[in-house]
């Protein structure tokens, strides 16, 4: 199985807290993106993923 092949896992760490943007500190996901997680396909994970790692390097908190 290659690394595209296996499922997305939630990037949440436990530090669920959000900050004045309804931005979590923790995983950098936003309100809606992490209530729809569970809902997306590996895909639209990727795409979160991807937003995430741009919102904690314009914060200067990279995962």
């Amino acid at each position: 199985m290659t690394r595209a092949d296996r499922p997305v896992a939630s990037p949440c760490v436990q530090i669920c807290a959000l900050d004045d943007e309804d931005i979590c500190i923790g995983c950098q996901r936003n309100v809606a993106e992490i209530t729809r997680w569970s809902r997306m396909d590996d895909g639209e994970r990727r795409q979160v993923l991807a937003l995430c790692h741009e919102r904690a390097r314009a914060k200067g908190v990279l995962l």
